[in-house]
C-alpha cells in the first residue's frame, strides 16, 4: 500500500501561515498609507521604522514557510477582510484615528496567529518547532509594534477630539512598555531572513529531517509513522532538487568535480529509497528497517555537507554570495512545494 503524505494537522498549520503572508503584506500596505495622510513626523518616523521591520518580517515569514514545507493557501475570509481593509485605508470614510485603531488591531491578529502557529508546533511535532523558530522574531516585533501603536492612537485621538496635543509623557511610557517586552522575550529573537547564509538555510533543513527521523523512531503507531515519513518525502525531495539547481553547480568550481558528483550519486540513491519506502505500507515490520537504512544515507550526506562543503563555501564565498545562494536556494524550495504539491491533488 502506497503511503499518503499529506496530513490535516500540517496542511492546516500550512494555510495559517499562509494567512500570516496575505496579513502582513496588509499591514506593509497599510504602513504606506498611513506615513501619507500623517503629517506629524515623530508619527512618521514611528511608522517608519514599524515598515522597515515589517518588510524585513516579510522575509522571514516567506522563510518560515519554504522551511515548514507545506505550501498552504490562505482562507477565502483572510482575503475578503484584506481586500476591505485596504479599500478602508484608501477611502475617506475613516479619520486617521479609525485608521491607526484598525492598524493596531490587525497587529494584534497577527500576534495571536504566530503564537497559535507555536503552540500548534508543539502539540503536532519537535520538526515544525524547528522549522517555525524564526517566527519568535515576528511574534515578537508585532507585539512591541502593539505598544507603539497604542502611544500613537493616543496622541492622534486627543488632537481630533479637542485640536490640542494629548499630555506630556506617553512616549515615555511606551518605551518603557517595549523595554519590559524585551526583557521578557528578548531571548526568543531569533536570527533576521537578510542573515542567514546558504549553510544556516541547508542546516535547518537537516535538523528538521533528524527530528523527523526520531519522531519515528520514537512511536508504534502507523498513523505517526505514515504522517512522519509523509513529511520526510516531500522535504528530502524538495531539499535534494535545490541543492541540484543552485547549489552543487554553484560549488563545482571550488569544491572538485569528483567530491560534488558523490553528492548529486549520494542523492540519487536516497531519491530511489524514497520511492521504496513510500511504496511500503507503514504497518509493515520492514518499514522502519528501510527508514534506518535511509537515515543512515542522509546522515553520511549530511556530514559530507556540513564538514567539506560548507568548509569550502566559507573559503571561497563571501558574506554576500552565500546570502544570496540562500536566497536562490529558498526560491528554488519554494517553486518545487508548489510543484510536488499541484502533482499530489
Amino acid at each position: 500500500m502506497a503511503i499518503a503524505l499529506d496530513d490535516a494537522k500540517r496542511m492546516a498549520i500550512g494555510s495559517k501561515l499562509a494567512d500570516m503572508k496575505e496579513v502582513q503584506q496588509l499591514l506593509i500596505s497599510n504602513e504606506q498609507a498611513l506615513m501619507s495622510a500623517c503629517s506629524d513626523e515623530d508619527i512618521r518616523k514611528r511608522l517608519q521604522d514599524m515598515l522597515n521591520d515589517d518588510q524585513k518580517n516579510m522575509g522571514i515569514i516567506e522563510t518560515v514557510i519554504v522551511q515548514y514545507g507545506v505550501q498552504g493557501e490562505p482562507k477565502s475570509t483572510t482575503r475578503e477582510m484584506v481586500k476591505k481593509v485596504q479599500q478602508l485605508m484608501q477611502g475617506s470614510e475613516l479619520s486617521l484615528y479609525e485608521k491607526l485603531a484598525q492598524h493596531e488591531l490587525l497587529k494584534h491578529g497577527q500576534t495571536m496567529s504566530g503564537l497559535l502557529v507555536h503552540k500548534a508546533a508543539q502539540v503536532v511535532g519537535a520538526d515544525i518547532e524547528a522549522a517555525i523558530t524564526p517566527l519568535n522574531t515576528v511574534n515578537f516585533e508585532n507585539r512591541a509594534h502593539q505598544e507603539q501603536l497604542k502611544g500613537v492612537l493616543e496622541v492622534v485621538g486627543v488632537r481630533e477630539l479637542t485640536g490640542k496635543e494629548a499630555e506630556q509623557g506617553i512616549w515615555a511610557r511606551v518605551q518603557d512598555a517595549v523595554a519590559a517586552l524585551s526583557g521578557v522575550a528578548g531571548s526568543v529573537v531569533s536570527r533576521t531572513d537578510d542573515e542567514m547564509n546558504i549553510q544556516d538555510v541547508i542546516r535547518m533543513d537537516h535538523q528538521k529531517v533528524n527530528m523527523l527521523f526520531a519522531q519515528i523512531e520514537g512511536t508504534q503507531d502507523p498513523q505517526k509513522i505514515q504522517e512522519y515519513f509523509g513529511q520526510i518525502y516531500k522535504d528530502l525531495t524538495v531539499h535534494a532538487e535545490a541543492e541540484e539547481q543552485v547549489v552543487y553547480p554553484t560549488v563545482r568550481p571550488f569544491y572538485g568535480d569528483s567530491d560534488t558528483q558523490e553528492l548529486y550519486d549520494e542523492q540519487a540513491e536516497m531519491k530511489v529509497m524514497l520511492d521504496s519506502i513510500k511504496a511500503m505500507s507503514p504497518s509493515s515490520p520492514e518499514f522502519k528497517q528501510q527508514v534506518n537504512r535511509l537515515k543512515d544515507a542522509v546522515m553520511d550526506h549530511v556530514r559530507q555537507e556540513e564538514s567539506t562543503m560548507f568548509a569550502a563555501i566559507r573559503n571561497n564565498c563571501s558574506d554576500e554570495q552565500k546570502e544570496q545562494m540562500a536566497t536562490r536556494f529558498k526560491e528554488a524550495k519554494a517553486k518545487l512545494q508548489q510543484q510536488l504539491a499541484a502533482s499530489m491533488k
